[in-house]
């Protein structure tokens, strides 16, 4: 896809701080320091619209993109960040589990991991998650650029298995750094966009 226009529409803390308008949506969840922004920002050719922090855990609402004019990019603050406090974290993830049991305008979440690190089990509850909800996920292995090319493989399929997917085919290695798997990303997206609304498992 060629993203022509992109723009930060709004940092949503609550609910009806979100976008009223019934553009499709695509989120982005991840643990914290995963790199969410930074691959935001690669795909779409902007650097430093989404804002990327050295501090995990700064993110602590939903940030919507507009991309295009024609839907929206969010994300969902980071998981599994343990320098916060109890009440802070069931917060965030109140926000977050409430926008992807809820909207309606969300059309699948492009979950990403860090490829150096095998999944957490915070990564796999996510995975588990999504699939009850029956939302379509994309799954991201993230800074393949500090991984050897032989190593790659073998952390593919370890991350496909633990994840319970049918095939490492499915899973998508990227670096926001060199822009690796930029192209497949916005294919599956794309995909993703066409494929009209969710039709959810509750």
């Amino acid at each position: 896809m060629r993203v022509e226009e992109a723009a930060f529409v709004v940092s949503a803390g609550r609910p009806e701080h979100f976008p009223s308008a019934p553009l499709p949506e695509l989120a982005f969840t991840g643990r914290s320091n995963v790199g969410k922004s930074s691959l935001i920002n690669r795909l779409l050719g902007r650097r430093g619209l989404a804002r990327t922090s050295n501090t995990p855990g700064r993110t602590r609402t939903l940030n919507f993109y507009l991309v295009n004019g024609r839907f929206h990019f969010v994300d969902l603050p980071g998981y599994g960040y343990a320098k916060v406090s109890r009440s802070v974290k069931e917060a965030w993830w109140a926000l977050a589990e409430g926008y992807l049991r809820q909207r309606r305008q969300l059309r699948g979440v492009v979950h990403i991991l860090d490829v150096r690190h095998p999944p957490s089990p915070e990564d796999r509850e996510m995975q588990e998650f999504l699939r009850a909800l029956g939302l379509p996920s994309l799954l991201i292995l993230t800074k393949v650029d500090k991984l050897a090319r032989g190593q790659r493989p073998t952390a593919r399929r370890l991350v496909a298995g633990e994840m319970g997917l049918t095939s490492p085919e499915v899973v998508i290695l990227a670096s926001a750094q060199t822009g690796e798997g930029t192209a497949d990303i916005w294919r599956a997206l794309e995909e993703r966009l066409s494929a009209g609304p969710v039709n959810r498992s509750y």
